[in-house]
């Protein structure tokens, strides 16, 4: 049976991709992975993403660079990317790394849907 890695939520306006990863991955789930999440993102290129790390307890220093590269790709095509629901001990990889300064980081999934999504009246 095939492992999920990873749902789409999609919005009118943007799309949320619900990462569930395990704490390692091999390299045939990691290259599985990062090419279904490729698939994905170039679907949509110059789109909305929130990438939300709920499901995700430690990323890896593949994970990591598969951020990187996607967070360039999106820029590189105009999009936008918001990650959101962090744990502390992600956040503290992402500081360690000084990743915190490349990405656009929010508490909540709401707080990165605000950011998109005008407020109703």
């Amino acid at each position: 049976m095939s492992k999920e890695f990873f749902r789409l939520k999609s919005e009118p306006s943007l799309t949320v991709i619900e990462l569930l990863l395990p704490e390692t991955l091999d390299g045939l789930e990691f290259d599985r992975f990062s090419d279904d999440l490729w698939t994905v993102l170039d679907a949509k290129p110059a789109h909305v993403w929130i990438l939300d790390l709920a499901g995700v307890q430690y990323m890896g220093s593949a994970v990591l660079g598969l951020m990187v590269n996607i967070r360039q790709r999106v820029k590189d095509s105009r999009g936008q990317l918001v990650m959101c629901n962090m744990t502390s001990r992600l956040m503290a990889v992402f500081r360690t790394c000084s990743l915190e300064r490349l990405f656009t980081i929010v508490k909540t999934r709401a707080d990165a849907i605000k950011r998109f999504v005008p407020a109703k009246t």
